[in-house]
């Protein structure tokens, strides 16, 4: 290139005018990324210390914060560019597409998403409790973002979507921390129901597993074909329910047989016809 046809006061105009035509809108778009982003700090900043005053789920507070944070930042840069002077309408529209098509595409996951953002801000369930859904029994293991991970009473581990956790019935038998045993015990028509009572009672009464409040009771419930029937209905501990219903029973057998009181069983009778 010949130097010498270089014309300095023609590059220093042109440097000139584009400083005029764009320098307005550069400094403003350097001011608007600065302030933009240190405002962005804060917001994240105030927005973490309320989940944390909430003791939202840490992977929750992790992944809301991240997502708000990338939310702000496209909102930031397509402010910048506005600034600029560049149409942001195709961009907006740019993006609008990709997040129908995206949530289309995953449909099933955002739903389970959802159901997992609702449950670890609202706390149906928490890690430990027992609880009762779709169908399934277990203590809760785990609650991820998709998915809550419950152990069966076999051991089993059972893995239930968010989404349709969330939008289901959930029985949990951990929040009062007390639950009724249900037992149905049956002894003769010919055994004494006072005495029936004094006996079932005694043997809810001597179990230290057995909570004094609410009180354990005994009724009769039924008037069976074979049997009078009666509701044993002691409370217990979470911890202590499988104790309390698996001891109560023995205990009732034991006491029932050293006060002399049947409890009915299937009897065979032979007919023997004379040839």
């Amino acid at each position: 290139m010949d130097t010498e046809n270089i014309d300095p006061q023609k590059w220093i105009d042109l440097g000139i005018g584009f400083i005029q035509d764009y320098g307005k809108g550069i400094i403003g778009a350097i001011l608007v990324w600065i302030i933009g982003s240190w405002l962005i700090k804060k917001i994240i900043k105030a927005i973490g210390k309320v989940m944390t005053k909430r003791n939202y789920d840490e992977s929750l507070q992790k992944f809301l914060l991240n997502l708000i944070g990338w939310v702000l930042k496209i909102l930031l840069v397509l402010t910048i560019l506005s600034q600029l002077g560049i149409e942001t309408t195709s961009f907006a529209a740019i993006l609008a597409a990709a997040g129908l098509a995206i949530g289309l595409a995953l449909q099933g996951s955002l739903g389970n998403f959802a159901g997992g953002v609702l449950i670890m801000i609202f706390k149906p369930i928490k890690i430990g409790d027992l609880i009762e859904a779709q169908g399934e029994l277990g203590v809760v293991k785990e609650i991820e973002i998709f998915t809550t991970k419950i152990v069966s009473p076999t051991n089993k581990e059972i893995i239930i979507p968010n989404g349709s956790l969330s939008n289901g019935n959930i029985t949990n038998y951990s929040t009062e921390g007390k639950l009724r045993v249900d037992l149905t015990i049956g002894v003769s028509y010919d055994a004494d129901i006072k005495q029936t009572k004094d006996v079932l009672m005694k043997v809810l009464t001597d179990n230290p597993q057995v909570l004094k409040d609410p009180a354990p009771s005994v009724n009769v419930s039924e008037l069976a074909d074979s049997s009078v029937n009666f509701a044993v209905r002691p409370f217990a501990t979470v911890d202590d329910y499988w104790d309390v219903y698996f001891g109560t029973l023995e205990k009732c057998k034991i006491a029932l047989d050293a006060a002399g009181i049947e409890i009915p069983y299937p009897h065979s009778v032979e007919i023997h016809k004379d040839a």
